[in-house]
């Protein structure tokens, strides 16, 4: 044993090391045992399937043969992939960004509203509902119908504003008509009409339970000096034998609305509307002149936007998704403009910047972090987005409207297709990583701060 020089006392040897333990006290043996159950779960369900996932996108359809990189070289090759792949492309540029951008104007504004509260509510609201309601949702709002769609509803209706649809585009002329076809869906009289005459323009085709609701009984022409009297009406009366073939009778409705034509040549001279019961007139300058009923008459009733065709599907997907994560946006951006200090703004207010230059250098500034991390969080989800474009885009849009993960899924189950699958299982994963690797980055950042 060793003495101190000084005393000569005998020194004591030193301590052996104690164990370290955890700030709570707990044993390193015991929390790998609680941490143990988890670390299993872990790998059975993610560090497994990423693995073979990595492994199977190597070999065939068969899984026996290794194809080297042929499922890689598939992933811009094939037509469906490379469809999905731009789709992802459009998806990871918009989607995030219009949702940050209306959760930003959405935090902003409901912070000088009395009932902000309330309209976060309904905002956050959608939410709550499962990507699967949500999908058949809003494969109603996009039927083509505008009876049953609500989106082609307020369009049409808005369209039916401007440019009134025509009321008769099934009618056409009867039996024994004066009038004769006139190309690009217009009839013509086939005769000239003279100053001081009647003329009669029978149709048929409407129904009568769906002729105009201000349409009246028709009446008969008659002569009124020099100008031209006619009448254009519906020439059909319920019952066999009943009524007069081209002739006016007491029970048949004038065509109101309709627009007649007084043309000489290719030259429009005169035109006229046909009053509720179907009475029309021109003066003496239609003389001599054929009476056309324009191709306007007969269109059919304007029926809205294909929204889930080709060319919209796409846009019309990424609505319903801005509807449900807008609300998700407006939250984290609301929390964050809470913890945003006042004074700041006060201060920029007294120096004299408008309310738009506050929100531009002040606000959109310090809540940059925040939306850093909303606007990469919604990349990642976009990138796994499956169930609205599987369930809202019909079959025959599928392909136009496909996105890398709803390729996996066709690929692994409808072209039974493995390694293909895999391969965009992979693909996938490496996109999401930087994207995670940036989100976890930043966090990290904030916490030191």
């Amino acid at each position: 044993m060793a003495s101190d020089t000084a005393t000569g006392a005998p020194r004591k040897a030193p301590a052996a090391p104690r164990s370290r333990k955890s700030v709570t006290g707990t044993r390193g043996t015991v929390a790998a045992l609680f941490l143990l159950p988890a670390l299993v779960l872990l790998g059975a369900l993610v560090v497994y399937p990423i693995g073979y996932s990595v492994i199977r996108s190597f070999y065939d359809q068969s899984g026996d043969g290794f194809a080297g990189l042929d499922n890689y070289r598939a992933l811009f090759t094939d037509d469906g992939i490379r469809t999905a792949l731009k789709n992802n492309v459009v998806w990871v540029v918009f989607a995030p960004t219009i949702a940050t951008a209306l959760g930003l104007v959405f935090a902003v504004l409901t912070e000088r509203v009395r009932w902000g509260t309330a309209f976060k509510l309904v905002v956050f609201m959608p939410m709550a509902i499962s990507m699967l309601a949500a999908g058949i949702i809003f494969r109603l709002v996009y039927d083509q119908d505008p009876d049953k769609g609500v989106a082609n509803a307020v369009w049409v209706g808005v369209h039916d504003t401007f440019a009134r649809s025509s009321a008769f585009p099934k009618a056409h002329p009867g039996r024994e008509s004066p009038l004769e076809p006139a190309g690009g869906g217009a009839f013509v009289t086939g005769g000239t009409v003279s100053a001081g005459g009647t003329v009669t323009l029978p149709l048929v085709g409407v129904a009568p339970d769906l002729m105009p609701d201000d349409a009246k009984p028709a009446a008969a022409p008659k002569p009124e000096g020099d100008r031209i009297t006619g009448t254009v009406w519906q020439d059909f009366t319920r019952g066999k034998g009943v009524g007069t073939l081209n002739a006016v009778d007491a029970s048949e409705l004038g065509y109101a609305g309709m627009r007649i034509e007084a043309v000489k040549g290719d030259e429009v001279v005169e035109t006229a509307t046909a009053a509720a019961d179907g009475a029309f007139s021109f003066s003496s300058k239609a003389d001599g002149a054929r009476l056309r009923l324009p191709a306007s008459n007969f269109e059919e009733p304007y029926n809205g936007l294909d929204w889930l065709g080709p060319s919209l599907v796409t846009p019309a997907i990424i609505g319903s998704y801005i509807w449900m994560w807008a609300g998700f946006a407006m939250v984290l951006i609301a929390a964050g403009l809470a913890g945003m200090p006042r004074e700041l703004l006060e201060a920029a207010r007294v120096d004299g910047a408008n309310e738009w230059q506050v929100f531009r250098r002040v606000t959109v500034p310090l809540l940059a972090p925040v939306l850093a991390v909303v606007t990469v969080t919604l990349m990642i989800n976009v990138l796994k987005v499956f169930d609205l474009v599987f369930i809202i885009a019909p079959g025959s849009s599928q392909d136009d409207a496909g996105v890398l993960a709803l390729e996996l899924y066709r690929q692994g189950f409808s072209a039974d297709q493995p390694g293909v699958a895999s391969a965009i299982a992979v693909f996938l994963l490496l996109l999401v990583i930087p994207v995670m690797w940036f989100n976890v980055r930043r966090l990290r950042r904030e916490v030191r701060r």
